[in-house]
């Protein structure tokens, strides 16, 4: 059985072949028919392309261990490299696109030459871009099966970049090849390139939305976002499932790489219980969340009295009346 790591790394690997054999393909075909279109796709399979680069990067630099500059280790160099795909996407797919297609539109109007070369090349593309979006799709609802959850939930939740980039991009690549085929067509059937010219914009504002979508979810995962509601609670529920335990005042938690929950419990334990006893019960939680939830990497648990007005105050400002104040 493939691991999730090796199987992410063969969606990515898989997605950038297709991707660099399709830009060959439609940058030959867009100086064959002069087609804004199919240049606006040739500039669109090269940024994923890149894209797949910087995606194996990210796993690469990721699964490195922890070490004294890095402690938490380099997880979150994952979300740094996906951000930087995002904006590859944009840079050199999106503005391109948009460029050529303004230039079409107000410039002189062009001549389509053998326009069949165009229909064959992106029948080709849709064909072989539509091996790795099956592979991306599998692979993001394998994941979202074993979390138990649907397939979009699992896209807004997920906190491992890499796959949802892959559909993303490769869903992004296809909606862009029934764009360029259109604009061939219709520059095909009336003569004019102002065809042309609007599906290369069409195709750059597609591009600009896709890398907005991952540029917002990598950015948000970089500045420390919370786990999974459904970890927290349950992280809840087995930290005052233990005897000892009076209340959980506040629960802190922070996604530090994909599958890693940094958390910070600041617990109130029954007073009755001496430093020594109150050392081995932080010991003993901390094992018992780790085995629990195999998410959660780092534990800090605060022995804490819930009486303390000021803390009280800190953690309603932050999360307001939750459950988790009960």
């Amino acid at each position: 059985m493939v691991s999730e790591s090796g199987e992410s790394t063969f969606t990515v690997v898989l997605a950038g072949s297709m991707n660099l054999a399709i830009a060959v393909m439609k940058f030959v075909a867009g100086v064959i028919t002069g087609s804004a279109a199919m240049l606006a796709e040739a500039v669109h399979s090269v940024a994923d392309t890149l894209t797949e680069v910087l995606l194996l990067t990210a796993l690469k630099v990721s699964g490195k261990p922890a070490d004294r500059r890095h402690p938490f280790g380099y997880g979150k160099a994952r979300y740094f490299w996906s951000l930087l795909a995002a904006v590859s996407i944009f840079v050199s797919g999106a503005v391109f696109a948009l460029y050529e297609g303004f230039s079409t539109i107000f410039g002189e109007p062009e001549e389509q030459t053998r326009p069949v070369v165009a229909y064959v090349v992106l029948a080709v593309a849709f064909a072989l871009e539509s091996v790795s979006w099956v592979q991306a799709v599998r692979q993001v609802r394998r994941e979202a099966a074993e979390q138990g959850r649907t397939f979009g939930t699992h896209l807004r939740r997920s906190d491992d970049p890499t796959s949802k980039t892959v559909l993303y991009e490769d869903s992004a690549a296809l909606l862009g090849l029934i764009l360029a085929f259109a604009g061939v067509g219709l520059h095909h059937l009336t003569g004019s390139s102002v065809w042309d010219g609007v599906a290369s914009v069409a195709i750059g504002v597609l591009l600009a939305f896709v890398a907005f979508l991952l540029g917002r979810t990598n950015a948000g995962l970089l500045i420390g976002r919370q786990a999974d509601p459904e970890l927290v609670y349950a992280i809840h529920a087995t930290i005052t499932a233990a005897p000892e335990v009076e209340a959980v005042v506040d629960l802190q938690t922070m996604l530090i790489g994909t599958d890693r929950v940094l958390l910070c419990a600041r617990v109130d334990f029954d007073d009755a219980l001496s430093a020594g006893e109150l050392e081995r019960v932080c010991v003993r939680l901390a094992g018992e969340l780790r085995i629990t939830h195999s998410d959660v990497a780092e534990v800090f648990i605060e022995p804490v009295p819930r009486t303390d007005q000021q803390l009280r105050e800190a953690v309603l400002a932050r999360y307001g009346k939750s459950d988790l104040l009960r």
